[in-house]
């Protein structure tokens, strides 16, 4: 959730800077939709994966064994 609201954000500052940088400079801004899902898409599958691959291999260990060699 917190990964996919990033890239929500991220899509909305980029499309305010396009929108600042037409009116400044009179260039042409287009966000197609594809390029919002990719962005939104991968912010959430990187999210996905770092939060889920380091627990789950955590999960796995053996509390005792883990906790022995914590400093």
């Amino acid at each position: 959730m917190l990964a996919g609201a990033g890239g929500f954000l991220g899509v909305v500052i980029a499309w305010g800077v396009g929108l600042l940088v037409r009116t400044l400079f009179s260039a042409p801004m287009a966000m197609p939709a594809s390029a919002v899902a990719v962005g939104v898409g991968l912010s959430v599958a990187v999210g996905l994966f770092f939060g889920i691959y380091p627990a789950r291999r955590a999960a796995r260990l053996d509390p005792i064994e883990a906790l022995r060699y914590e400093k």
